[in-house]
């Protein structure tokens, strides 16, 4: 059955609303004011309902129109959301990037790339933080396209790695933690006293990580690294931080360097999976080997 609604007439209706006279939405539309009141009459005779109540000095909508008008701007974003769907697949660049990151990389780090994105491609950029195994999960179950996080010294098969730099980590704890009054030396016997503050894995199918984790060790557990810094800023427990992310609270005067421990390093490394290739997932890749810096 053929619906006398049409796009134009939903069209119409949205400018008459937001105008709020038949003139200026004819205005806006380069229409002459009777060719709309002629469609309008035309949808209310087709449909057999009052869309307009004409009583007054000014035309309002009925409540069968304002229904037409709610539901029909659903109907035209719907309708522009799938216009412009098909013109960025039509030239080769993907709807949706979904770009995951091991939580310890600031997000900050991947702006400039979805701002420079944005100058050339309408693609929807979604930033995924993931922690541990989380990580390549999200890579091997298609959860993410691109993923940027610490090597693993087994790689999948089906995957492509290239190497962006490394990151440091320090072991820190609030400035007046009782860890900082200690004696001696710093070895795991003396570390498993302290609670440890971690982030929990994001794996869903996979078995969870843990790093630096002693098995007889108070542990309290986060989900994202901002929370991570709160708890160890407040005085919960000790645990390593990126030295970028640390440095800044350390000048702060809200967190301390632990004495006896060790700076660790490790690669960092961007990956994707070979078999799905567009045009914004190969821009990415690019942009980030080239300009890739820690902020």
């Amino acid at each position: 059955m053929h619906s006398p609604i049409t796009l134009e007439a939903l069209y119409i209706l949205d400018a008459i609303e937001r105008r709020g006279s038949f003139a200026a939405a004819a205005h806006e539309l380069n229409r002459a004011p009777s060719s709309l009141s002629y469609q309008i009459q035309k949808l209310e005779q087709e449909l057999d309902i009052i869309i307009f109540d004409r009583s007054g000095h000014k035309a309002n909508f009925t409540d069968s129109g304002r229904l037409l008008l709610d539901q029909g701007r659903l109907i035209l974003s719907a309708t522009d959301k799938l216009v412009n769907d098909a013109t960025v697949l039509a030239n080769g660049w993907e709807l949706d990037l979904t770009i995951a990151y091991d939580g310890i990389i600031p997000v900050n780090n991947f702006f400039p790339m979805v701002s420079s994105l944005g100058d050339i491609s309408k693609t929807r950029v979604r930033l995924q933080e993931e922690i541990l195994a989380g990580c390549w999960e999200s890579l091997a179950t298609d959860r993410a396209d691109l993923l940027i996080c610490p090597r693993l010294d087994t790689l999948p098969h089906d995957v492509k790695v290239e190497t962006l730099g490394s990151i440091s980590f320090v072991w820190v704890a609030a400035t007046e933690h009782y860890v900082h009054k200690r004696r001696g030396v710093f070895d795991e016997e003396a570390r498993q006293k302290y609670r440890i503050i971690a982030i929990s894995d994001t794996a869903r199918e996979q078995p969870p990580l843990s790093v630096n984790i002693l098995h007889k060790q108070p542990r309290m557990t986060v989900t994202t690294m901002a929370a991570k810094c709160e708890a160890l800023i407040d005085g919960l427990g000790i645990g390593t931080l990126p030295k970028q992310v640390a440095d800044a609270y350390i000048a702060q005067g809200k967190l301390r360097l632990i004495d006896g421990t060790d700076m660790t390093t490790s690669e960092l490394v961007l990956a994707w999976r070979r078999n799905k290739m567009g045009e914004a997932k190969s821009w990415c890749i690019q942009y980030l080997k080239k300009h890739w810096k820690m902020i």
